[in-house]
Protein backbone atom coordinates (compact mmCIF):
# COMPACT_ATOMS: atom_id res chain seq x y z
CA UNK A 1 0.00 0.00 0.00
CA UNK A 2 0.97 3.60 -0.61
CA UNK A 3 -0.39 6.54 1.36
CA UNK A 4 -0.62 10.29 1.25
CA UNK A 5 2.44 12.11 2.48
CA UNK A 6 0.32 14.42 4.64
CA UNK A 7 -0.95 13.33 8.03
CA UNK A 8 -4.77 13.72 7.93
CA UNK A 9 -4.57 15.39 11.33
CA UNK A 10 -2.61 18.59 10.66
CA UNK A 11 -0.66 17.90 7.47
CA UNK A 12 2.76 16.92 8.84
CA UNK A 13 4.82 15.10 6.16
CA UNK A 14 4.57 11.39 6.86
CA UNK A 15 7.85 10.80 5.08
CA UNK A 16 9.30 12.19 8.31
CA UNK A 17 7.45 9.50 10.27
CA UNK A 18 8.46 6.02 11.39
CA UNK A 19 7.36 2.60 10.13
CA UNK A 20 7.40 -0.47 12.38
CA UNK A 21 7.92 -4.05 11.26
CA UNK A 22 4.17 -4.54 11.70
CA UNK A 23 3.59 -1.86 9.02
CA UNK A 24 2.38 0.72 11.51
CA UNK A 25 3.18 4.25 10.37
CA UNK A 26 3.72 6.80 13.13
CA UNK A 27 3.45 10.52 12.54
CA UNK A 28 6.14 11.87 14.83
CA UNK A 29 4.46 15.23 15.34
CA UNK A 30 1.55 14.04 17.54
CA UNK A 31 2.34 10.30 17.67
CA UNK A 32 -0.70 9.33 15.58
CA UNK A 33 -0.38 5.78 14.31
CA UNK A 34 -1.85 4.23 11.16
CA UNK A 35 -2.21 0.68 9.91
CA UNK A 36 -0.66 0.96 6.44
CA UNK A 37 -2.65 -2.05 5.21
CA UNK A 38 -6.03 -0.40 5.84
CA UNK A 39 -5.42 3.25 6.65
CA UNK A 40 -7.09 2.75 10.03
CA UNK A 41 -6.06 5.29 12.64
CA UNK A 42 -4.88 3.35 15.69
CA UNK A 43 -4.91 6.58 17.69
CA UNK A 44 -8.63 7.09 17.10
CA UNK A 45 -8.60 10.07 14.75
CA UNK A 46 -8.86 10.75 11.01
CA UNK A 47 -8.19 7.81 8.69
CA UNK A 48 -5.17 7.83 6.40
CA UNK A 49 -5.93 7.51 2.72
CA UNK A 50 -4.12 4.53 1.22
CA UNK A 51 -3.73 3.35 -2.38
CA UNK A 52 -3.27 -0.15 -3.85
CA UNK A 53 0.23 -0.75 -5.21
CA UNK A 54 1.59 -3.30 -7.67
CA UNK A 55 4.98 -3.86 -9.24
CA UNK A 56 5.37 -4.23 -12.98
CA UNK A 57 8.92 -5.23 -13.66
CA UNK A 58 11.05 -2.52 -12.16
CA UNK A 59 8.16 -0.06 -12.01
CA UNK A 60 5.85 0.57 -9.07
CA UNK A 61 2.30 1.45 -9.99
CA UNK A 62 -0.01 3.25 -7.55
CA UNK A 63 -3.75 3.07 -8.21
CA UNK A 64 -5.13 6.53 -7.49
CA UNK A 65 -8.55 5.80 -9.02
CA UNK A 66 -11.35 7.24 -6.94
CA UNK A 67 -13.66 4.76 -5.28
CA UNK A 68 -17.33 4.83 -6.34
CA UNK A 69 -19.20 7.78 -4.86
CA UNK A 70 -21.36 5.59 -2.60
CA UNK A 71 -18.26 4.07 -0.98
CA UNK A 72 -16.61 7.46 -0.49
CA UNK A 73 -19.80 8.91 0.98
CA UNK A 74 -20.13 6.01 3.40
CA UNK A 75 -16.50 6.32 4.48
CA UNK A 76 -16.71 10.09 5.05
CA UNK A 77 -20.01 9.99 6.94
CA UNK A 78 -18.67 7.15 9.07
CA UNK A 79 -15.67 9.32 9.90
CA UNK A 80 -17.95 12.26 10.74
CA UNK A 81 -19.81 9.93 13.10
CA UNK A 82 -16.55 8.98 14.83
CA UNK A 83 -15.63 12.64 15.23
CA UNK A 84 -19.16 13.41 16.44
CA UNK A 85 -19.00 10.73 19.13
CA UNK A 86 -15.69 12.13 20.36
CA UNK A 87 -16.95 15.74 20.15
CA UNK A 88 -13.70 16.53 18.36
CA UNK A 89 -14.21 20.04 16.96
CA UNK A 90 -11.18 20.13 14.66
CA UNK A 91 -11.88 16.69 13.25
CA UNK A 92 -15.56 17.47 12.71
CA UNK A 93 -14.41 20.45 10.63
CA UNK A 94 -12.01 18.35 8.54
CA UNK A 95 -14.53 15.56 7.98
CA UNK A 96 -17.28 17.96 6.87
CA UNK A 97 -14.74 19.58 4.52
CA UNK A 98 -14.14 16.08 3.08
CA UNK A 99 -17.89 15.62 2.68
CA UNK A 100 -18.01 18.85 0.69
CA UNK A 101 -14.98 17.81 -1.39
CA UNK A 102 -16.65 14.62 -2.65
CA UNK A 103 -19.62 16.67 -3.86
CA UNK A 104 -22.16 15.59 -1.26
CA UNK A 105 -24.86 17.84 0.15
CA UNK A 106 -23.14 19.63 3.07
CA UNK A 107 -26.43 19.76 4.97
CA UNK A 108 -26.27 15.98 5.27
CA UNK A 109 -23.89 16.62 8.16
CA UNK A 110 -26.74 18.32 10.02
CA UNK A 111 -29.30 15.70 9.09
CA UNK A 112 -26.98 12.97 10.33
CA UNK A 113 -26.19 14.80 13.58
CA UNK A 114 -29.94 14.92 14.30
CA UNK A 115 -30.23 11.22 13.51
CA UNK A 116 -27.34 10.42 15.87
CA UNK A 117 -28.55 12.63 18.72
CA UNK A 118 -32.31 12.91 19.07
CA UNK A 119 -32.68 9.82 21.22
CA UNK A 120 -29.67 10.79 23.36
CA UNK A 121 -31.17 14.05 24.62
CA UNK A 122 -32.62 12.85 27.90
CA UNK A 123 -35.10 15.70 28.34
CA UNK A 124 -35.62 16.63 24.70
CA UNK A 125 -34.49 19.75 22.86
CA UNK A 126 -31.51 21.84 23.91
CA UNK A 127 -29.98 25.04 22.57
CA UNK A 128 -27.99 22.88 20.15
CA UNK A 129 -30.97 22.28 17.85
CA UNK A 130 -32.16 25.86 18.24
CA UNK A 131 -28.69 27.09 17.39
CA UNK A 132 -28.56 24.83 14.36
CA UNK A 133 -31.60 26.61 12.93
CA UNK A 134 -29.90 29.97 13.33
CA UNK A 135 -26.53 28.81 11.99
CA UNK A 136 -28.44 27.60 8.94
CA UNK A 137 -29.73 31.11 8.35
CA UNK A 138 -26.19 32.44 8.29
CA UNK A 139 -25.11 29.50 6.14
CA UNK A 140 -27.60 30.54 3.46
CA UNK A 141 -26.61 34.19 3.70
CA UNK A 142 -22.96 33.36 2.98
CA UNK A 143 -23.43 31.17 -0.07
CA UNK A 144 -20.39 32.80 -1.71
CA UNK A 145 -17.98 32.10 1.18
CA UNK A 146 -17.09 28.45 1.75
CA UNK A 147 -15.11 29.17 4.90
CA UNK A 148 -17.98 30.95 6.63
CA UNK A 149 -20.38 28.25 5.49
CA UNK A 150 -18.12 25.63 7.02
CA UNK A 151 -18.11 27.61 10.28
CA UNK A 152 -21.91 27.41 10.35
CA UNK A 153 -21.91 23.66 9.70
CA UNK A 154 -19.22 22.85 12.24
CA UNK A 155 -20.73 25.00 14.99
CA UNK A 156 -24.06 23.24 14.44
CA UNK A 157 -22.72 19.70 14.51
CA UNK A 158 -20.17 20.23 17.29
CA UNK A 159 -22.73 21.79 19.64
CA UNK A 160 -25.06 18.82 19.21
CA UNK A 161 -22.11 16.47 19.74
CA UNK A 162 -21.24 18.25 22.98
CA UNK A 163 -24.79 17.98 24.31
CA UNK A 164 -24.96 14.21 23.78
CA UNK A 165 -21.36 13.35 24.64
CA UNK A 166 -21.29 10.08 26.59
CA UNK A 167 -25.10 9.99 26.73
CA UNK A 168 -26.97 6.73 26.18
CA UNK A 169 -30.12 6.44 24.09
CA UNK A 170 -33.33 7.26 25.94
CA UNK A 171 -36.15 5.21 24.53
CA UNK A 172 -39.27 6.66 22.92
CA UNK A 173 -42.52 4.72 22.89
CA UNK A 174 -43.53 3.22 19.54
CA UNK A 175 -47.29 3.65 19.95
CA UNK A 176 -49.31 5.35 17.22
CA UNK A 177 -52.63 7.17 17.66
CA UNK A 178 -54.73 9.65 15.72
CA UNK A 179 -53.63 13.23 16.21
CA UNK A 180 -56.33 15.31 17.88
CA UNK A 181 -55.24 18.81 18.92
CA UNK A 182 -57.41 19.11 22.04
CA UNK A 183 -56.46 15.65 23.30
CA UNK A 184 -52.80 16.30 22.50
CA UNK A 185 -52.84 19.50 24.58
CA UNK A 186 -54.39 17.66 27.51
CA UNK A 187 -51.72 14.99 27.25
CA UNK A 188 -48.98 17.62 27.35
CA UNK A 189 -50.62 19.32 30.34
CA UNK A 190 -50.87 15.99 32.15
CA UNK A 191 -47.27 15.09 31.22
CA UNK A 192 -48.52 11.98 29.42
CA UNK A 193 -45.55 11.41 27.14
CA UNK A 194 -46.71 8.04 25.83
CA UNK A 195 -49.95 9.48 24.48
CA UNK A 196 -48.41 12.70 23.14
CA UNK A 197 -45.66 10.82 21.31
CA UNK A 198 -48.22 8.40 19.85
CA UNK A 199 -50.26 11.35 18.56
CA UNK A 200 -47.26 12.88 16.79
CA UNK A 201 -46.39 9.52 15.22
CA UNK A 202 -49.99 9.09 14.13
CA UNK A 203 -50.17 12.56 12.61
CA UNK A 204 -47.02 11.96 10.61
CA UNK A 205 -48.37 8.57 9.50
CA UNK A 206 -51.49 10.35 8.25
CA UNK A 207 -49.46 12.84 6.22
CA UNK A 208 -49.67 15.89 8.48
CA UNK A 209 -47.10 18.63 7.92
CA UNK A 210 -45.42 20.82 10.53
CA UNK A 211 -48.00 23.53 9.93
CA UNK A 212 -50.70 21.07 11.00
CA UNK A 213 -48.95 20.54 14.35
CA UNK A 214 -47.86 24.15 14.79
CA UNK A 215 -51.03 25.54 16.46
CA UNK A 216 -51.01 22.82 19.11
CA UNK A 217 -47.26 23.07 19.70
CA UNK A 218 -47.49 26.86 20.07
CA UNK A 219 -50.39 26.56 22.51
CA UNK A 220 -48.57 23.93 24.55
CA UNK A 221 -45.44 26.08 24.65
CA UNK A 222 -47.39 29.08 25.98
CA UNK A 223 -49.73 27.13 28.27
CA UNK A 224 -47.32 28.01 31.07
CA UNK A 225 -44.31 30.25 31.56
CA UNK A 226 -42.44 27.23 30.26
CA UNK A 227 -38.72 26.72 30.75
CA UNK A 228 -37.94 30.43 30.88
CA UNK A 229 -39.37 30.88 27.39
CA UNK A 230 -37.36 28.13 25.72
CA UNK A 231 -40.39 26.08 24.72
CA UNK A 232 -41.84 28.68 22.35
CA UNK A 233 -38.41 29.52 20.93
CA UNK A 234 -37.89 25.83 20.17
CA UNK A 235 -41.20 25.63 18.28
CA UNK A 236 -40.05 28.38 15.91
CA UNK A 237 -36.67 26.72 15.42
CA UNK A 238 -38.26 23.32 14.72
CA UNK A 239 -40.21 24.89 11.90
CA UNK A 240 -37.06 26.42 10.44
CA UNK A 241 -35.04 23.19 10.65
CA UNK A 242 -37.77 21.12 8.99
CA UNK A 243 -38.10 23.68 6.20
CA UNK A 244 -34.34 23.67 5.57
CA UNK A 245 -33.48 20.00 6.09
CA UNK A 246 -36.60 18.28 4.80
CA UNK A 247 -39.30 15.98 6.07
CA UNK A 248 -36.81 13.29 7.06
CA UNK A 249 -35.92 15.28 10.19
CA UNK A 250 -39.52 16.08 11.15
CA UNK A 251 -40.29 13.01 13.23
CA UNK A 252 -37.10 12.99 15.32
CA UNK A 253 -37.27 16.74 15.89
CA UNK A 254 -40.94 16.71 16.86
CA UNK A 255 -40.65 13.71 19.15
CA UNK A 256 -37.71 15.33 20.92
CA UNK A 257 -39.62 18.63 21.09
CA UNK A 258 -42.63 16.91 22.66
CA UNK A 259 -40.37 15.36 25.27
CA UNK A 260 -39.00 18.80 26.12
CA UNK A 261 -42.58 20.10 26.50
CA UNK A 262 -43.39 17.22 28.83
CA UNK A 263 -40.36 17.92 31.03
CA UNK A 264 -40.58 21.72 30.80
CA UNK A 265 -40.45 23.64 34.06
CA UNK A 266 -43.79 25.40 34.57
CA UNK A 267 -42.43 28.49 36.23
CA UNK A 268 -45.79 30.19 36.59
CA UNK A 269 -46.39 27.69 39.41
CA UNK A 270 -43.62 29.04 41.63
CA UNK A 271 -44.33 31.92 44.03
CA UNK A 272 -42.62 34.66 42.00
CA UNK A 273 -44.91 34.11 39.00
CA UNK A 274 -47.96 32.53 40.62
CA UNK A 275 -50.17 35.57 39.91
CA UNK A 276 -49.71 34.92 36.18
CA UNK A 277 -52.85 32.78 35.84
CA UNK A 278 -54.96 35.42 37.65
CA UNK A 279 -53.81 38.15 35.28
CA UNK A 280 -54.42 35.89 32.31
CA UNK A 281 -57.97 35.20 33.49
CA UNK A 282 -58.54 38.96 33.84
CA UNK A 283 -57.24 39.78 30.36
CA UNK A 284 -59.32 42.57 28.87
CA UNK A 285 -60.17 44.13 32.25
CA UNK A 286 -57.96 47.06 31.32
CA UNK A 287 -57.56 50.65 32.47
CA UNK A 288 -57.28 52.18 28.98
CA UNK A 289 -53.58 52.65 29.59
CA UNK A 290 -51.50 53.41 26.51
CA UNK A 291 -48.52 51.07 26.32
CA UNK A 292 -45.17 52.78 26.67
CA UNK A 293 -41.89 51.06 27.50
CA UNK A 294 -41.42 53.44 30.45
CA UNK A 295 -44.41 51.83 32.18
CA UNK A 296 -42.34 48.67 32.73
CA UNK A 297 -39.08 50.34 33.78
CA UNK A 298 -37.70 48.62 36.90
CA UNK A 299 -41.11 47.19 37.77
CA UNK A 300 -41.47 43.99 39.79
CA UNK A 301 -42.94 40.84 38.24
CA UNK A 302 -46.37 41.57 39.67
CA UNK A 303 -46.31 45.23 38.66
CA UNK A 304 -45.08 44.31 35.18
CA UNK A 305 -48.02 41.98 34.68
CA UNK A 306 -50.37 44.62 36.12
CA UNK A 307 -49.09 47.20 33.62
CA UNK A 308 -49.60 44.69 30.82
CA UNK A 309 -53.16 43.94 31.93
CA UNK A 310 -53.94 47.64 32.26
CA UNK A 311 -52.78 48.09 28.65
CA UNK A 312 -54.79 45.14 27.32
CA UNK A 313 -57.33 47.40 25.62
CA UNK A 314 -54.64 48.48 23.15
CA UNK A 315 -53.72 46.50 20.03
CA UNK A 316 -51.56 43.52 20.94
CA UNK A 317 -48.83 44.65 18.55
CA UNK A 318 -48.50 47.97 20.40
CA UNK A 319 -48.18 46.26 23.78
CA UNK A 320 -45.67 43.88 22.26
CA UNK A 321 -43.52 46.69 20.92
CA UNK A 322 -43.48 48.47 24.27
CA UNK A 323 -42.53 45.27 26.11
CA UNK A 324 -39.85 44.51 23.53
CA UNK A 325 -38.27 47.90 24.17
CA UNK A 326 -38.60 47.45 27.94
CA UNK A 327 -36.69 44.18 27.75
CA UNK A 328 -34.07 45.80 25.52
CA UNK A 329 -33.63 48.58 28.08
CA UNK A 330 -33.13 45.90 30.73
CA UNK A 331 -30.29 44.39 28.68
CA UNK A 332 -28.85 47.85 28.18
CA UNK A 333 -28.93 48.54 31.93
CA UNK A 334 -28.01 45.13 33.39
CA UNK A 335 -26.02 45.69 36.57
CA UNK A 336 -22.76 44.10 35.51
CA UNK A 337 -21.59 43.98 39.13
CA UNK A 338 -24.22 41.31 39.72
CA UNK A 339 -22.01 38.69 38.11
CA UNK A 340 -19.17 39.44 40.54
CA UNK A 341 -21.24 39.05 43.71
CA UNK A 342 -20.55 35.99 45.84
CA UNK A 343 -23.02 36.06 48.72
CA UNK A 344 -26.28 35.84 46.81
CA UNK A 345 -29.11 33.33 46.93
CA UNK A 346 -29.69 30.85 44.13
CA UNK A 347 -32.47 33.07 42.79
CA UNK A 348 -29.82 35.75 42.35
CA UNK A 349 -27.87 33.65 39.84
CA UNK A 350 -28.75 36.02 37.03
CA UNK A 351 -26.43 36.99 34.21
CA UNK A 352 -26.17 38.22 30.66
CA UNK A 353 -27.72 35.11 29.11
CA UNK A 354 -30.85 35.48 31.24
CA UNK A 355 -31.30 39.00 29.92
CA UNK A 356 -30.94 37.92 26.30
CA UNK A 357 -34.00 35.70 26.69
CA UNK A 358 -36.19 38.77 27.04
CA UNK A 359 -35.42 39.56 23.39
CA UNK A 360 -35.25 36.07 21.88
CA UNK A 361 -38.51 35.09 23.55
CA UNK A 362 -40.09 38.33 22.32
CA UNK A 363 -39.06 37.44 18.78
CA UNK A 364 -40.75 34.04 19.13
CA UNK A 365 -43.89 35.63 20.63
CA UNK A 366 -44.28 37.96 17.68
CA UNK A 367 -43.83 35.15 15.18
CA UNK A 368 -46.28 32.71 16.77
CA UNK A 369 -48.87 35.10 18.16
CA UNK A 370 -49.14 36.89 14.82
CA UNK A 371 -50.13 33.51 13.36
CA UNK A 372 -52.35 32.52 16.27
CA UNK A 373 -53.74 35.80 17.73
CA UNK A 374 -55.62 34.01 20.50
CA UNK A 375 -52.21 33.42 22.12
CA UNK A 376 -51.30 37.11 22.46
CA UNK A 377 -52.41 37.40 26.13
CA UNK A 378 -50.13 34.52 27.16
CA UNK A 379 -47.23 35.82 25.10
CA UNK A 380 -47.50 39.39 26.36
CA UNK A 381 -47.90 38.46 30.02
CA UNK A 382 -44.91 36.16 29.78
CA UNK A 383 -42.87 38.97 28.22
CA UNK A 384 -43.89 40.98 31.29
CA UNK A 385 -42.60 38.13 33.47
CA UNK A 386 -39.23 38.47 31.78
CA UNK A 387 -39.24 42.19 32.35
CA UNK A 388 -40.14 41.89 36.02
CA UNK A 389 -37.65 39.14 36.72
CA UNK A 390 -34.76 40.99 35.13
CA UNK A 391 -35.68 44.52 36.22
CA UNK A 392 -34.46 43.87 39.75
CA UNK A 393 -30.94 43.39 38.43
CA UNK A 394 -30.67 46.63 36.48
CA UNK A 395 -29.16 50.03 37.22
CA UNK A 396 -30.97 53.36 37.05
CA UNK A 397 -28.81 54.48 34.12
CA UNK A 398 -28.84 53.00 30.61
CA UNK A 399 -25.85 54.86 29.12
CA UNK A 400 -27.42 54.75 25.67
CA UNK A 401 -24.98 57.29 24.31
CA UNK A 402 -22.02 55.01 25.01
CA UNK A 403 -23.41 52.02 23.16
CA UNK A 404 -25.54 53.42 20.37
CA UNK A 405 -24.45 53.46 16.74
CA UNK A 406 -25.04 56.12 14.12
CA UNK A 407 -25.67 53.34 11.63
CA UNK A 408 -27.61 50.47 13.31
CA UNK A 409 -27.77 48.35 10.16
CA UNK A 410 -24.02 48.53 9.67
CA UNK A 411 -23.45 47.79 13.34
CA UNK A 412 -25.70 44.73 13.08
CA UNK A 413 -23.64 43.44 10.17
CA UNK A 414 -20.47 43.97 12.20
CA UNK A 415 -21.85 42.08 15.20
CA UNK A 416 -22.95 39.16 13.04
CA UNK A 417 -19.46 39.04 11.53
CA UNK A 418 -18.16 38.68 15.06
CA UNK A 419 -20.56 35.81 15.71
CA UNK A 420 -18.95 33.91 12.85
CA UNK A 421 -15.58 34.09 14.62
CA UNK A 422 -16.86 34.42 18.17
CA UNK A 423 -13.87 32.98 20.06
CA UNK A 424 -16.08 31.62 22.84
CA UNK A 425 -15.11 28.42 24.62
CA UNK A 426 -18.67 27.49 25.53
CA UNK A 427 -21.34 26.67 22.99
CA UNK A 428 -24.00 28.02 25.33
CA UNK A 429 -22.41 31.48 25.13
CA UNK A 430 -21.82 31.54 21.39
CA UNK A 431 -25.33 30.31 20.63
CA UNK A 432 -26.84 33.04 22.81
CA UNK A 433 -24.82 35.67 20.96
CA UNK A 434 -26.02 34.18 17.68
CA UNK A 435 -29.72 33.86 18.48
CA UNK A 436 -29.91 37.26 20.18
CA UNK A 437 -28.23 38.97 17.24
CA UNK A 438 -30.57 37.36 14.72
CA UNK A 439 -33.62 38.16 16.87
CA UNK A 440 -32.57 41.80 17.15
CA UNK A 441 -31.89 42.06 13.43
CA UNK A 442 -35.34 40.71 12.69
CA UNK A 443 -37.11 42.96 15.17
CA UNK A 444 -35.43 46.25 14.25
CA UNK A 445 -36.74 45.89 10.71
CA UNK A 446 -40.18 46.61 12.22
CA UNK A 447 -39.18 49.56 14.40
CA UNK A 448 -38.49 53.23 13.77
CA UNK A 449 -34.91 54.45 13.93
CA UNK A 450 -34.95 55.60 17.56
CA UNK A 451 -36.40 52.30 18.76
CA UNK A 452 -34.03 50.22 16.62
CA UNK A 453 -31.18 52.24 18.11
CA UNK A 454 -32.06 50.96 21.60
CA UNK A 455 -32.08 47.29 20.58
CA UNK A 456 -28.78 47.55 18.70
CA UNK A 457 -27.19 49.45 21.58
CA UNK A 458 -28.29 46.73 24.02
CA UNK A 459 -26.87 44.05 21.74
CA UNK A 460 -23.61 45.97 21.36
CA UNK A 461 -23.24 46.21 25.12
CA UNK A 462 -23.74 42.45 25.39
CA UNK A 463 -21.00 41.80 22.83
CA UNK A 464 -18.58 44.27 24.39
CA UNK A 465 -18.99 43.15 27.99
CA UNK A 466 -17.30 40.31 29.90
CA UNK A 467 -19.54 37.29 30.37
CA UNK A 468 -18.65 35.61 33.63
CA UNK A 469 -19.78 31.99 33.56
CA UNK A 470 -18.17 29.88 36.27
CA UNK A 471 -18.94 31.27 39.70
CA UNK A 472 -16.61 29.18 41.85
CA UNK A 473 -16.81 31.19 45.08
CA UNK A 474 -20.54 31.82 44.72
CA UNK A 475 -21.27 28.12 44.23
CA UNK A 476 -19.09 27.26 47.22
CA UNK A 477 -20.97 29.79 49.36
CA UNK A 478 -24.38 28.61 48.23
CA UNK A 479 -23.47 24.95 48.69
CA UNK A 480 -22.25 25.48 52.23
CA UNK A 481 -25.37 27.48 53.09
CA UNK A 482 -27.61 24.84 51.57
CA UNK A 483 -25.96 21.88 53.26
CA UNK A 484 -25.86 23.64 56.65
CA UNK A 485 -29.67 23.59 56.66
CA UNK A 486 -30.02 19.90 55.90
Amino acid sequence: MACDNRCPHEGYPLSEGSVSQACTLTCNWHNWKFDLATGENLYGGDRLRTYPVETRGEDIWVDITELPYAERYKAVTSSIHDAFDDESYDRIAREIARLIKIGADPLDALRLSIEWSWQRLEFGWTHAYAGMADWLRLYEEHADDEELQLVCLVESVAHVAFDVLREKEYEFSSGVAEFDESIFLKDIENENELAAIAAIRGGIRDGLQFTDFEPALSSAALAHYNDFGHSLIYVTKAKSLIEHLGKQVMEPLLLSLVRSLIFARREDKIPEFRAYSDYLNKWGQHQNQNPDAKLWRQKSIDKSMRATLDSSGSPAEEIYQALLLANAVNLLSFDIEQQYKTHVTVSGNVGWLDFTHGLTFANAVRQQCSKFPELWPQGLLQMACFNGRNAGFTTDETDLERWKSNDPDRQMSHLLERVLDHGQGEYIVSVHLLKTALAVREEISRLDDSEAEILVAALTRLFESPIRRRQAKRIAHQSLQFVSKE
